[in-house]
């Protein structure tokens, strides 16, 4: 049997162990490690702290770089593998420009945040940035944008709202072919540009708050447009173009709080939308009473407009055209009834030729294609080796 002697020494062991766990605490799991660095050479060369969400420690390791909110006023280059770095946030900072060098280097960069800062202009090897996918540079002070943002081809986002934009570069519609949402509202705009028409994959276009005083006329090629916000131009924007109600694909369109006083026919046409706001404005046509009735009801009105614009304008026949059938004299088709002279029609039978299947002749007119002899002279090797304002000169006509 134990003594009591050796009893009280086990409890004694035993309640030392106890105390011994208990200053030892949890035992914490281990999880995926996240490196933090220092970043040198930032803001005259005071140390930053960057989170990098890597799988290494090395600096070429390094995938998202995260600076924002870190008051920074200026930057500069740094050790820093920048090839390496998919997504850059200096957001909310002091920061007046950017390097052109810094941005050069960003080889690899598809997302870049650099809204609510102090920017005045963006440089211009931006347009180095070939795998660029969303770029956010609103809240700065930009006046435009520099012309090298139409090289970052890849772009699918772009929102450039609360700054002091005047203009857009022209050809912003020919290049961004990728570009999906187009943020600018809250500037001073007052036209988009006409190439605008050819981003035909953009889904979302905000252009509210502009001193816009009309849209571009050619939107019917935005095929895939499903939001539409031109509201807010208030007595800029007078007049919408009749290729709004074309938009196949338009769901929702707001031209809230603008001087429109006669909405296009054409939005009797928009198949799709679920969402017209048109309030704020003097609106005339379709009237108030209309408007309150809903989205429907407009539709309907603006439907019924059209049909009825239509029956009063006179068909006219067009002689010229691409894909239309165009009428030539020469014609040897099928006469209008066997034994007929092709060019005669007698009184009686003036609509017994029309049938299905016939063609009269008559009916075709003249014109000088390419290959008559009038337009041959154009191609004359003496004319093609004369001074140039002989070349262009074209034949006469009698």
């Amino acid at each position: 049997m134990m003594g009591y002697e050796h009893m009280n020494q086990m409890t004694m062991t035993t309640t030392g162990m106890m105390k011994n766990f208990n200053k030892v605490g949890p035992i914490n799991i281990p999880r995926k490690k996240t490196t933090r660095r220092s970043v040198s050479a930032i803001d005259g060369g005071a140390a930053a702290t960057a989170a990098a969400a890597g799988e290494g420690d090395r600096p070429q390791d390094l995938k998202t770089l995260d600076l924002s909110g870190m008051s920074l006023a200026s930057l500069s280059a740094s050790s820093i593998n920048l090839a390496s770095i998919s997504k850059l946030d200096l957001s909310n900072n002091n920061i007046q420009q950017i390097p052109e060098s810094l941005v050069a280097r960003m080889l690899n960069l598809w997302k870049l945040d650099l809204h609510s800062n102090q920017l005045k202009t963006l440089p211009n090897s931006i347009g180095c940035l070939s795998k660029l996918k969303v770029l956010n540079v609103s809240g700065n002070n930009l006046q435009a944008l520099p012309k090298t943002i139409e090289d970052c081809r890849s772009l699918e986002e772009l929102n450039a709202n609360f700054n002091d934009l005047t203009t857009l570069p022209d050809t912003i519609g020919f290049e961004l072919t990728n570009l999906t949402k187009l943020s600018v509202n809250s500037n001073k705009l007052i036209v988009l540009p006409s190439s605008l028409g050819h981003l035909t994959s953009l889904r979302v276009l905000d252009a509210r708050l502009n001193h816009l005083g009309s849209l571009p006329e050619d939107l019917e090629n935005l095929v895939n447009l499903q939001v539409l916000n031109v509201s807010q131009n208030f007595q800029h924007l007078k007049t919408l173009p009749y290729s709004v109600g074309l938009l196949i694909s338009l769901v929702e369109l707001d031209v809230s709080y603008n001087g429109i006083k006669v909405l296009p026919d054409s939005i009797g046409c928009l198949r799709k939308i679920q969402k017209l706001s048109v309030e704020g404005n003097p609106l005339v046509s379709p009237p108030f009473e209309v408007v309150e009735n809903g989205l429907e009801a407009v539709k309907q009105y603006m439907s019924e407009k059209m049909t009825e614009s239509n029956k009063k304008t006179p068909t006219k026949k067009k002689l010229w055209g691409i894909g239309k059938m165009v009428k030539f004299k020469t014609f040897h088709g099928l006469s209008s009834s066997p034994g007929r002279s092709p060019g005669r029609r007698t009184g009686g039978d003036r609509h017994g030729d029309e049938r299905e299947g016939f063609i009269n002749v008559s009916d075709y007119r003249q014109i000088d294609g390419i290959a008559s002899p009038r337009h041959v002279s154009l191609f004359n090797p003496r004319r093609l080796l004369s001074p140039l304002s002989a070349y262009f000169s074209p034949p006469r006509y009698r």
